[in-house]
C-alpha cells in the first residue's frame, strides 16, 4: 500500500485514498452503523420535539403573542436532545478513531481484516481514546478560557462600576492574550496530533500516547502540520460539496411544495416540511462525516508510520512482519512502541 521507505506527502495522500479503495467495508461499515445510529437518535429526538408542540402549532404561529408556557416542553425536549446527541456523536467519534488504525495496522502489512475484528479491536481501545481526545482538548482550550474568563470579569467590570477609562485597556489586554494564544493552540494540537494514533497501535494510555506522540512530532512539526492541514482541507472541501445540493434544496423550499395549494400552508405542513429538511440535512450530513471521520486519521495515522521510518528503521520490521503473518489477536509487531517488545493489545 505504501513503500516501505521515508513517505512524501503524495505517498501518504495516496496511501489513504487505498486504504479506503481496498478496506471500504470495515471502514465504511463501522462509520456508517456507529454514525447511522447517533444520526437516527437525533431524528428520533428531533419527531419526539417536535410532537410536543404539533397541536398547538396554529397557535404559536397565529396572530398576537404566542404562549410562552407552551414552548417550554419544546426547550425542555431539545436541550435533552442536545445532551443525548453530543453523547451519541462522541461515543461514535472515539469507536471510529479507534477503528481507523486498527484497519491501517493491517492495510500498511497488505492483510485483510474484517468487520468483527475491527470492532473487537476497536472497542477495546475506546475509552483510552476517549481520555486521550479529552486530554488533548484541555490542554488546547484551558488557556483560550482563562482569556475568556478575563475579558468577562472586564465587562462585568465595566457593566457594575461604568469605568471604562481603567477596562478598555484591560478589555485590550485579553484580545491580545487570546489573539496570542492561537498560535500555542495550534502548536499543541499538532504536538499530540498522533496521541490517537499511538493508543491503537501501541496500545499506550492516554498520558504516555501523549509524550510519545511529542517525541515522534520533535523535528517535524512543520511537515506534521502542513500534511494534516491539507488532510483536512480536502476532507472539508469533500464534505462540502456532498452537503451542497443539500443546502440548495433548503433555499428552494417551492420544490416541496404541492403547486394546487392555494393559501397559507398549515401548521402540519410546515412542520412536514421542516422535517423533510432536517431528514435530508441530516442524510448529507451522515455521508459528509463519513468521509471526514476516516480521511484525515489515515492521513495521520501514516504520518506515524513515515516518523518511525525515519527515525526508528520501522521499514525493516514492516518488512519482516509482512513475510510472515501473526495470529490475528495480535497487532503486527510495528504497532509497539520502539522502547519495548510485545505484540499490540488485542
Amino acid at each position: 500500500m505504501i513503500p516501505l521507505a521515508p513517505l512524501r506527502v503524495s505517498d501518504l495522500l495516496s496511501g489513504a485514498f487505498t486504504t479506503i479503495g481496498r478496506y471500504w467495508k470495515p471502514l465504511v461499515g463501522i462509520a456508517l452503523a456507529l454514525f447511522g445510529a447517533a444520526t437516527v437518535v437525533m431524528g428520533i429526538g428531533v419527531a419526539i420535539a417536535f410532537s410536543t408542540v404539533a397541536a398547538n402549532w396554529d397557535d404559536l404561529t397565529g396572530p398576537g403573542d404566542p404562549d410562552t408556557a407552551q414552548l417550554v416542553p419544546l426547550g425542555i425536549a431539545f436541550g435533552v436532545l442536545m445532551v443525548l446527541g453530543v453523547l451519541a456523536y462522541l461515543l461514535a467519534s472515539a469507536v471510529v478513531q479507534a477503528a481507523v488504525p486498527v484497519v491501517l495496522q493491517e492495510a500498511v502489512l497488505g492483510r485483510p481484516i474484517g468487520f468483527g475484528t475491527v470492532w473487537r479491536r476497536a472497542w477495546s481501545r475506546v475509552w483510552a481514546m476517549i481520555g486521550t481526545v479529552f486530554l488533548v482538548g484541555l490542554i488546547i482550550f484551558v488557556p483560550f478560557v482563562l482569556a475568556m474568563a478575563t475579558m468577562v470579569a472586564a465587562v462585568i467590570y465595566l457593566v457594575t462600576l461604568g469605568d471604562t477609562d481603567s477596562v478598555l485597556p484591560l478589555l485590550l489586554s485579553a484580545l491580545l492574550g487570546w489573539l496570542a494564544l492561537t498560535p500555542v493552540a495550534v502548536w499543541l494540537m499538532v504536538k499530540f496530533s498522533l496521541a490517537p494514533t499511538i493508543v491503537v497501535f501501541e496500545g499506550q494510555r492516554p498520558v504516555a500516547a501523549l509524550r510519545r506522540s511529542a517525541q515522534l512530532v520533535r523535528g517535524d512539526w512543520w511537515r506534521v502540520f502542513g500534511v494534516g492541514l491539507l488532510a483536512y482541507a480536502l476532507a472539508s472541501m469533500v464534505g462540502y460539496l456532498v452537503q451542497l445540493p443539500f443546502q440548495a434544496m433548503g433555499m428552494l423550499p417551492g420544490a416541496f411544495e404541492d403547486p394546487n395549494t392555494m393559501g397559507e400552508p398549515s401548521g402540519g405542513e410546515i412542520i412536514a416540511l421542516f422535517a423533510g429538511f432536517m431528514v435530508l440535512s441530516m442524510v448529507s450530513g451522515l455521508v459528509s462525516q463519513l468521509f471526514s471521520s476516516i480521511f484525515p486519521p489515515l492521513v495521520t495515522g501514516l504520518l506515524y508510520v513515515d516518523l518511525r521510518i525515519r527515525k526508528e528503521n520501522l521499514a525493516q520490521v514492516l518488512t519482516e512482519a509482512a513475510a510472515q503473518p501473526l495470529p490475528e489477536q495480535y497487532g503486527p509487531p510495528s504497532a509497539t512502541p520502539a522502547s519495548g517488545p510485545g505484540p499490540a493489545p488485542a
